[in-house]
């Protein structure tokens, strides 16, 4: 194969397949030096769902917009501290049938790592999914600590 077929019109069929190889090695490396997850990197892709993380009462409220994936395509687990939300967007399409000249729906799987601040206790995450949004409610262990802890500084 010449390098001329890797350029060119056919150069969008490889495309997605890249943004998720290069968005996963970025997800590992950031893993491996211990560096926040949180945050979509630049070249996340549209895959990676949005994620809002708000303080309650009682603990958190995590919602993830994840338009297009079925519940069955979605898992959610604690681990430690830190929610593990995962999921894959399949294809509903058979390409045999047409010779397609644009693809721009995005298909794959997604993984996001959201650092909770406390292990919860067993059955204190509630899951709800509709229409393409996830909410998870997290209860903070009552040993768990809250608010500022103030640190004083001493003079050597």
């Amino acid at each position: 194969m010449s390098n001329s077929n890797l350029t060119g019109p056919n150069t969008s069929l490889y495309q997605p397949f890249f943004q998720s190889f290069q968005r996963e090695m970025a997800q590992m490396l950031d893993h491996l030096r211990g560096t926040s997850v949180l945050q979509p990197t630049e070249d996340s892709g549209p895959l990676t769902p949005a994620i809002d993380v708000a303080e309650t009462e009682t603990g958190l409220e995590i919602t993830a917009d994840v338009p297009g994936v079925n519940a069955e395509d979605l898992d959610a687990s604690v681990h430690g501290d830190t929610l593990v939300i995962k999921g894959e967007k399949s294809a509903d399409r058979e390409a045999k049938d047409k010779d397609y000249h644009l693809v721009e729906r995005r298909y794959g799987s997604f993984r996001r790592h959201i650092p909770l601040g406390f292990v919860p206790e067993n059955g204190a995450v509630k899951a709800e999914f509709s229409n393409g949004v996830l909410t998870l409610r997290i209860d903070r262990p009552e040993t768990a600590p809250t608010g500022v802890q103030k640190i004083e500084i001493g003079a050597s």
